[in-house]
């Protein structure tokens, strides 16, 4: 009989369940998986930010200005919204090992198209072709993480899947970067495909066999799109995330343009970035651990008040630095808002979670594309601060409103 710790299709009291106390080859078991599925992450994290520091490049190659190339960044963010419910609603039936491997290598190929893509026109929709997998790939890992956590540490677990997004920054992202700076652009994304390769290989080695859950289909998966708790979860995460997106899109030439920094040392302050959100995502997860909707809360009010201090912070370089720091820190918001959809989800555990990540993305597409309209207004590279600010504290005001529906149904029930 199959061990209820590898159902990740449960409902939220049971998702994650394990025992109280786990062996040592418990903990083995999901140390090695999350290593996998962490590798995976960091592809994906890679090919995610990596175009944000090479914006200038991607401009001149194919002739149009830095802002339309931030379009680019929309068509990823758009293919994950869009291939997320997609894909997990159509793959609801499949073995979650199986899913993972089939999603690594389509992110591979798509990188090792975008590399190769002759234009502009064409570089979009390979962007947007990469991002369909995003969304899916990290939602089942989460699911498959949890399961194998005790109940207690199950944020934990997501977050150490989700290390690899944010180690991304701090290690990838620099890596690639520094690639498309001696290489050309399209060098970071054959980087990108070759993770994504070697994460196929470890997945199917690291992740244990985990068939879906009994009655698991499409039908049962759409159910999760009648939960008014689903969607207000994912409005927080989609409008207040949308503030870091909003600054980090145009980090590059804010850096540079307006604190002066020099641009072989815009790969060192992406780093400190991708510190900043491995710093977030740790702590980001034990707190919500402790109390999921508390996190939400302070992680939304601390993000407005980075963005807002950005626009001082952004005019001399130790003080850009220390706020690209920061802003990395918003990311702690991550974990806390995927155990919410767990918890809220029901049976429709996997379009969810992969729903999770399509709200980050569109949190991608709206911070890019608000920022750029208002620097393209001319009010400047550091108005990006004010704008996501406000993004902060439109996130902040609904999740407020899910507050007030999470007290309704209990008093209801």
């Amino acid at each position: 009989m199959t061990s209820p710790r590898l159902q990740p299709e449960q409902g939220p009291a049971q998702a994650g369940a394990a025992p109280l106390v786990p062996s040592t080859s418990d903990d083995a078991r999901l140390l090695r998986a999350v290593l996998a599925l962490g590798v995976g992450g960091f592809s994906i994290g890679t090919g995610e930010f990596v175009i944000m520091g090479l914006l200038p490049e991607v401009a001149r190659d194919v002739g149009v200005s830095i802002p339309q190339a931030g379009h680019v960044i929309s068509a990823y963010a758009l293919g994950v919204v869009v291939g997320a419910p997609a894909l997990a609603v159509l793959a609801a039936g499949l073995g979650r090992r199986t899913l993972l491997i089939a999603l690594m290598v389509a992110y591979a190929v798509a990188n090792i198209g975008s590399a190769l893509a002759p234009g502009y026109v064409s570089l979009n929709l390979l962007r947007f072709i990469s991002g369909l997998p995003h969304g899916t790939y990290f939602g089942v890992a989460a699911l498959v993480a949890a399961s194998l956590a005790p109940p207690n540490r199950r944020a934990r677990a997501v977050g150490l899947v989700m290390l690899g997004l944010t180690g991304a920054t701090l290690v990838g992202v620099p890596i690639a970067s520094s690639l498309g700076q001696h290489f050309g652009w399209r060098a970071a994304f054959v980087f990108v495909g070759a993770i994504a390769a070697l994460a196929v290989v470890l997945v199917r080695r690291g992740v244990p066999a985990m068939p879906a859950a009994p009655g698991a289909g499409p039908w049962r998966e759409l159910q999760a799109l009648r939960n008014q708790h689903v969607w207000l979860t994912l409005a927080t995460g989609a409008i207040g995330f949308g503030g870091m997106f909003a600054v980090f899109s145009y980090i590059k030439p804010t850096l540079t343009e307006v604190a002066g920094l020099p641009l072989a040392q815009v790969p060192l302050v992406l780093a400190l970035f991708g510190g900043g959100m491995v710093a977030g995502n740790l702590v980001g997860s034990r707190l919500a651990d402790r109390s999921v909707m508390g996190t939400v809360g302070g992680v939304l009010l601390w993000s407005a008040l980075v963005l807002a201090s950005f626009v001082f912070a952004a005019r001399h370089v130790p003080t850009a630095a220390a706020a690209t720091f920061l802003l990395g820190t918003v990311v702690a918001l991550g974990p806390a808002l995927q155990i919410r959809l767990m918890d809220v989800a029901g049976e429709a555990q996997t379009l969810a979670a992969a729903l999770n990540h399509s709200a980050f993305n569109a949190a991608n597409a709206l911070g890019a594309w608000l920022g750029g309209v208002a620097i393209s207004a001319g009010l400047g590279w550091t108005s990006t601060g004010w704008v996501g600010a406000l993004l902060a504290l439109a996130g902040l005001a609904v999740f407020g409103v899910a507050l007030r529906a999470g007290r309704r149904t209990v008093l209801a029930g």
